[in-house]
């Protein structure tokens, strides 16, 4: 989210977040902002304002919540853990009450609007209409808006300068696809699994056990799944009982948007998220281009998975860029 505000020519101040991990990839690529280390449900308004030199009422600052909040999601897993930060967006609320910025964004799961009573949003949207707030908010499928997958997200745009809602105007005429992102005419040479590449690209992949590797090599190319070999006896026991996901180890289609890009988007195992014609699953680079972060994005993090759970949790840049845009379009021109 920082960077594509920053694209847009958004000063972007600092972000918060309570993961150390993020903090070298944060500051590497955004040098003029300030990474935040803190639990959010501890930090209090006050000292936010200290440390950043905020003002209250200020015309021209956007306050920004991308709280993770899986527990919402409609991907049935133990939600224990993630239980902890279900109220994210309550917590937000507190520093939008205190310093009733001229702008709100959030961006979240799709699953913070069917659970609007309890995830908080109600009460939010709610808060801000008092507040004289105009609130628009809709579930966005980010292939809508210039990123080649097919990601769908909540996201809401409140301000209180304007008679009416500001919003990003979707383009459903244009559906970027994976082969005008990867590929070798994109600068993606052929590799196989369990390759390092330690040069600032990163084009590193997760190694394929010796069953996943035989497996892979009878799926079909451009688009195939594991019912290409659904002789193979675990995976009829697992279709049978009615838990197989045709996604999961599947493989891309050139001519269709990506998958949602998660955090275990280099496990083949996890998603449709094997290379379209190569025998591997994504590098992390190529899960990063289909975030739409830059080539030149860095993730100096020798670990394979914590750069995938950097890569999957963000907001694709490109997307971040059409938000800021909207609102410096409507700051600029009422």
């Amino acid at each position: 989210m920082t960077y594509g505000l920053s694209q847009a020519g958004i000063e972007v101040l600092g972000g918060i977040d309570i993961d150390s991990a993020c903090k070298e990839t944060y500051e590497k690529n955004n040098p003029n902002s300030q990474f935040i280390l803190a639990d959010v449900t501890e930090l209090k308004e006050k000292k936010l304002q200290n440390i950043l030199k905020l003002k209250k009422n200020d015309d021209t600052l956007i306050l920004v919540g991308c709280s993770p909040c899986q527990y919402w999601s409609i991907i049935r897993t133990d939600k224990t853990k993630s239980s902890k930060s279900k109220n994210l967006l309550i917590e937000f609320k507190r520093f939008v009450d205190y310093f009733l910025p001229g702008y709100i964004l959030v961006e979240n799961v799709p699953g913070i609007l069917s659970h609007k009573s309890t995830s908080g949003l109600e009460s939010f949207v709610a808060s801000l209409e008092k507040n004289n707030y105009k609130v628009q908010y809709d579930i966005v499928n980010m292939n809508d808006y210039g990123v080649p997958q097919s990601r769908r997200r909540f996201s809401l745009l409140a301000t209180r300068l304007h008679d009416k809602p500001v919003f990003p105007v979707p383009n459903k005429n244009n559906k970027p696809t994976v082969k005008e992102f990867l590929g070798e005419m994109h600068g993606f040479k052929k590799i196989n699994h369990s390759n390092q590449d330690s040069t600032i690209f990163n084009h590193s992949t997760a190694k394929l056990s010796e069953k996943n590797e035989k497996r892979l090599k009878k799926t079909a190319h451009n688009g195939g799944s594991w019912l290409d070999w659904a002789d193979d006896v675990e995976l009829k026991r697992l279709r049978y009982r009615g838990n197989g996901f045709v996604d999961n180890y599947g493989r891309m289609s050139w001519d269709k948007p990506a998958p949602t890009i998660t955090t275990k988007f280099i496990s083949i195992s996890n998603g449709r998220f094997a290379h379209p014609e190569e025998d591997r699953g994504l590098s992390i680079r190529e899960g990063a281009t289909l975030q739409t972060f830059p080539k030149n994005y860095i993730f100096p993090n020798t670990s394979l998975t914590i750069s995938a759970k950097i890569i999957g949790n963000a907001v694709p840049p490109l997307f971040a860029k059409r938000l800021a845009e909207t609102i410096i379009k409507a700051h600029n021109h009422g």
